[in-house]
Order: structure tokens, then C-alpha cells, then sequence
């Protein structure tokens, strides 16, 4: 099995194979990556898409001298497997294994390290920039999709780099969306005409001509008009980048070597920057991922066999979220809610089907669904905008300058809070309190179980400015036996259990944590007093003076960094009082965590009940 793939040990390999042997291969490539995402998880309806694409970029040109950078990355699999990286593919996504993305460090054949979309043109741009100042030759190359196209930084970049006079040549993998109608046989022929080297040096020694010549410019300007009635009769798919400054070729059938390989030939003879067109199956090759790409887009474990996902049956918090807007949406019809083509991720399909018109996704522009939001906010609507933590981060002077100097009765649905797990640095919602708690007007909540996220949301829609709850990925846990159901109110806290000598305050998801060190400290005589506080921004500063009054010690624990976390802030009130109390802030390090699943990244840095207990039992060393 995979006797062609096993023989492939660096992009230089396929040079030499034929049309027949690459086909073959694509075929083994296919196999090998549903196996792998079948035992260990990971994006894969993108990367059966692109199989053939990126043999045929391989083929064509030369990395690591040449750059391909792939937008977001999470469709790199075959790039990783054809550079040297198949045999370390069951760590793919695992701790101290191989990135789900394209990393610098991990490869050389790794032009950028990515993992947030609309990214690739704006590098590429970069790139191009410095090779031509620097006098060196090479082709830069950005592969993007088109979801990735409706985030605004890929305009912004587009824009700069089709009047530049740095080269770039762009990749648009179109998966989903038709942009334009297909004109076929006729676009083929006139790229196939366009591209010929007999035709382009024709075409720029005759306006070298032209131009020479004062009494011919009229005509040539009448030639020009005409030119471009053409142009947008029968080139309608490529009007737009074309008005950019780019030459369109396409589009190409994704899943063709000969053509792609064709193509990307000719962008590489054109001295002007390129926007190609190719056109690919998302799940190509395997039947259940081809008829629902978007569920096999990130899957956990599978029976490859069957081709069934195996979904957990556990209530999530995404989902929790879902439900709850369903249920408010049923008697408030302004309820408006908002994500950035994170539907399914963020639990909304229901609420989706349910009530479209009170739905609106747009896209990968987190920056244009806050304003958006804005908007909606100003127009007398309420709007939820469901947001991933690391996604948010890229709506900061949105939220800031839109939302909160207004005031604006925004709720932000901060989802995949707190370490993430296996998609890595990129991916890890560990900052959210840091840049959001400091702004003027913004409250920032987070639940620890299903009834607090419920009172705190059904607080949110009520509350008459910017808001926020974050909640982590993974299982909503039931509400604990020790809560009270105490009301909401802004700023407060609430204990859960009293004691001595050490006092938990928690935050989120991290009340599980607390609560289960005091089992295991009561299983050793000692009771302790927990804390939930509820809020992040602006913390119980009079709780937490209670309790380092009346405690030994006083621990906060939290599931984000330590600067400018939750921890730091109840430290910074705390100093100066002059209690007794010593103060210990339970945080993540300041530095980017790596892949791994939640659970070891946790417990490897002692956010659990055993750090809580180990740091109670270690008070006496501590300075």
C-alpha cells in the first residue's frame, strides 16, 4: 500500500513522474490522508480537495526556492506529506507532533506560518517586495480559497499589490462559491491566446509604440474603449482582479495535473502579477466528505471504513448557546445574530434554519461584524455577535472605537475561550481577557456551568452596553450542587462553599477545577472556601478583599495568560491593602501555547485542582 507515495521523499521526486504516475499518486495521497484524519482528527474536505493542485504547484515550481504560502494552512496536508513530513503524520495535531498548519520552524519548504484566514496575498506581497529590492529570483506564490476572499485584508492586499510592480501570482481555490458565470471553451481559448509569448511581447511593443507617437493616442484610446467592452462581454469572470491590475487566467479544473500544470507554466512566463482561477471539489474521492464537506471539514476520529463521523454525545457550549438564542428569538424580534462563517463551529445551525431573517453570517470579516453589529445596535436591533476568541482579536479597534465609545448594546458570544487544544498557537483563545477587559464600558462575563451561562446570557440581552461571555470549546458541565442560583449582577461574584486558611477564586470553566480541589483537600480534613467570580471585567474587587481578610492564602485560577489576565487584575487591587494574605495567581505562562488537547495542556500547566492543591501544600517555600 502507497508503493508510489512511500518513493516520494521531497518535491523534487515528482518531477519525473508521468501524467499516469501522478494520477496514481493523487490517488494514494487521497487514501493515506483519510486514514490518518480517520484515527486522529483534523481538516479534511480541503485537503481531498486540493490534492492535485498541490502536486501540480509542486511540479511546476521549486520550493524552497519558490514561496507557496497557503492561506489559513489548514488545507497544507499534501504540501507537508510531499516535503519530507509523511512518515511523522500520526503526530499530526498531537502534542510535540506536527502542526495542523504551515510552520516556519517545522519545515523550510514552510513559507509562512499561518492559521487565520485572508492572510496569504498580504505576505506574498511582502515577499515579492523583498526579492525584487534585494535583486533575487524567485516566484512567490499565494494559494487562497474563496471564503477566505471575503475577508477584507485579501482586498486590502489585492488592491496594493495589482498596481504594484512586484509579481505575484495568486492561486484562487474556488471550493464553494461561483464567481461569475462560467463562459467554458471561450475564457480557455482567450487565456490560452492571452498567454502566448508571441502575443505578449506583441502587445507591449505596440504600446511602446503608440505611445511614441501623439496623433495615433486618440485611436489608440477609441481602441482601448473597445478593448474593454470586450473584455467585460466575455471575460466576466475575471472583470475584477483584471480592473485591479492582475491578468485573469481561468477558470481550471482543480482536479486536471495537465491543465493546472498548463497554467501555472504560463503565469510564471507573464512578467505582471496573476490571479488564477481553479476550480476544485471539496471532499474529492471520498463519497461521505464530497456530500457533506462541511461536516468532514474538522472532524474528530472516524471509522474510515464507514464513513461516518462519530459525534460525541456530550451537550456543548456552543450548542447551549444555540438552543438559548432559539428560545429567545421566540418572543424578541430584534434579536439579531452574527458570525463570521463560523455557523456551525459556534452552534447556530438550528437557529439559523429556525430564523434566517434574524441571522446574518458574513463572511471571514470579524472586523465588518462587529460594526455591522454596531449598526444594528444604533438601528434599535439587538445583536449577538458569535465570534472565536483568537478570530475576535481581529475586530479589537472595532470593538473598541464602534462598540464601547458609543456604548452600544452589543453582546459578544466569545466562543473557544481559554486553551483550545490541537489547531495550536493560532487557535488558542488565551487573550481575550487581557485586550478586552481594559476598555471603557465593556463587561466581560464567564460562566462555569449550564445554568450560569443560561442567567448570564438571558443578563446579556438585557443589559444596556457592550457585553461579553466567554466559554471554552467542549462539554457544558451541569451545575453544581453547591450553587445557589443567585441573581446576576454586574461586577459581583458569589461564594460557593466556606472554609479556612485557602480561598479558590475561580473564573469560568475553572470553577470545576476549584470546587474538585476542595474535595480532595476535604478527603485530607481541611475544608476551603471556593469562589466564582463571575466576572473578568470588572472583577469583585470587594469579594477579593474579603476573602484575603479573612483567608491564609488566596489562590485565583483562570484558563488564560497572566498578563493582564484575571489574576493580575485582582493582584493590582489587592496591592497596597496591607493584608496578611498571600496572594498566588494560578495563569497560563506568557507565551504562545502549542498544539495539544485541552486536558494536557492544563494539566501541564498546573490549571487543575492538583496545581490548586500542590501550590496550598507549597505555601511555606513560596516568596
Amino acid at each position: 500500500m502507497y508503493d508510489r507515495l512511500r518513493k516520494i521523499q521531497s518535491p523534487a521526486d515528482l518531477k519525473a513522474l508521468t501524467e499516469e504516475e501522478v494520477a496514481e499518486l493523487a490517488g494514494e495521497i487521497r487514501a493515506f490522508l483519510v486514514e490518518k484524519v480517520s484515527l486522529q482528527g483534523g481538516h479534511l474536505s480541503s485537503n481531498l480537495g486540493d490534492v492535485e493542485l498541490t502536486l501540480a504547484l509542486h511540479r511546476v515550481f521549486s520550493v524552497p526556492r519558490d514561496k507557496i504560502i497557503w492561506d489559513v494552512g489548514h488545507q497544507a496536508y499534501t504540501h507537508k506529506i510531499l516535503t519530507g513530513r509523511r512518515d511523522r503524520f500520526d503526530t499530526l495535531r498531537q502534542a510535540g507532533g506536527l502542526s495542523g498548519f504551515p510552520k516556519a520552524s517545522e519545515s523550510k519548504y514552510d513559507a509562512f506560518d499561518t492559521g487565520h484566514a485572508s492572510t496569504s496575498i498580504s505576505a506574498a506581497c511582502g515577499y515579492a517586495v523583498a526579492r525584487d529590492s534585494l535583486g533575487e529570483k524567485y516566484e512567490v506564490v499565494a494559494v487562497i480559497g474563496d471564503g477566505a476572499m471575503t475577508g477584507g485584508l485579501a482586498y486590502e492586499a489585492l488592491n496594493n499589490a495589482g498596481k504594484g510592480r512586484s509579481k505575484i501570482i495568486i492561486v484562487l481555490n474556488d471550493n464553494a462559491m461561483s464567481i461569475g458565470a462560467n463562459v467554458g471553451g471561450l475564457s480557455s481559448h482567450l487565456t490560452s491566446l492571452r498567454t502566448r509569448q508571441a502575443y505578449l511581447h506583441s502587445k507591449k511593443n505596440l504600446k511602446r509604440a503608440m505611445d511614441r507617437v501623439p496623433l495615433v493616442r486618440p485611436v489608440l484610446r477609441l481602441a482601448q474603449t473597445c478593448k474593454n467592452k470586450l473584455k467585460y462581454l466575455f471575460l466576466q469572470q475575471g472583470i475584477l482582479f483584471e480592473e485591479m491590475g492582475f491578468t485573469y487566467l481561468g477558470p481550471v479544473d482543480g482536479h486536471n495535473i495537465r491543465d493546472l500544470e498548463a497554467v501555472f507554466r504560463k503565469a510564471k512566463r507573464l512578467e505582471e502579477s496573476v490571479i488564477i482561477h481553479v476550480r476544485t471539489i471539496k471532499g474529492r474521492g471520498f463519497d461521505p466528505a464530497e456530500a457533506n464537506p462541511e461536516l468532514y471539514h474538522g472532524v474528530d476520529r472516524f471509522d474510515a471504513a464507514v464513513g461516518m463521523v462519530k459525534r460525541k454525545e456530550e451537550h456543548t457550549w456552543s450548542q447551549l448557546l444555540g438552543q438559548e438564542l432559539c428560545r429567545r428569538a421566540q418572543t424578541d424580534p430584534k434579536l439579531q445574530v452574527i458570525t463570521a462563517a463560523m455557523a456551525h463551529g459556534c452552534g447556530l445551525d438550528q437557529y439559523a434554519q429556525a430564523y434566517p431573517k434574524q441571522f446574518q453570517d458574513v463572511g471571514i470579516a470579524e472586523g465588518h461584524a462587529v460594526t455591522f453589529a454596531a449598526g444594528l445596535a444604533r438601528g434599535g436591533a439587538r445583536p449577538v455577535a458569535a465570534i472565536y476568541s483568537s478570530f475576535l482579536q481581529r475586530a479589537y479597534d472595532q470593538i473598541l472605537h464602534d462598540v464601547c465609545i458609543q456604548n452600544l448594546p452589543v453582546v459578544f458570544a466569545i466562543d473557544r475561550a481559554g486553551v483550545c487544544g490541537e489547531d495550536g498557537e493560532t487557535h488558542q483563545g488565551i487573550f481575550d481577557i487581557a485586550y478586552l477587559s481594559h476598555i471603557p464600558n465593556f463587561t466581560l462575563m464567564a460562566p462555569s456551568d449550564e445554568e450560569e451561562m443560561k442567567r448570564m446570557l438571558a443578563f446579556a440581552l438585557d443589559w444596556p452596553g457592550p457585553i461579553g461571555l466567554r466559554y471554552p470549546r467542549g462539554r457544558v458541565p451541569a451545575e453544581p450542587p453547591e450553587s445557589k442560583q443567585e441573581p446576576i449582577q454586574r461586577g459581583r461574584g458569589r461564594i460557593l462553599r466556606q472554609g479556612r486558611g485557602l480561598a479558590v477564586l475561580a473564573l469560568g470553566p475553572c470553577v470545576g477545577e476549584a470546587l474538585r480541589a476542595a474535595d480532595l483537600l476535604r478527603q485530607r480534613g481541611m475544608e476551603i472556601t471556593v469562589a466564582d467570580a463571575r466576572f473578568a471585567a470588572p472583577i469583585d474587587g470587594e469579594l477579593a478583599e474579603s476573602l484575603a481578610a479573612r483567608h491564609e492564602m488566596l489562590i485565583t485560577i483562570e484558563d488564560h495568560i497572566a498578563a493582564g489576565g484575571f489574576g493580575m487584575q485582582v493582584a493590582a487591587r489587592l496591592s497596597g491593602k496591607g493584608l496578611p494574605c498571600r496572594i498566588v495567581s494560578l495563569a497560563l505562562p506568557d507565551r504562545f501555547l502549542k498544539q495539544g488537547t485541552r486536558e494536557e495542556l492544563l494539566k501541564e500547566n498546573h490549571i487543575s485542582a492538583e496545581g490548586i492543591v500542590e501550590l496550598w501544600e507549597k505555601r511555606n517555600e513560596l516568596t
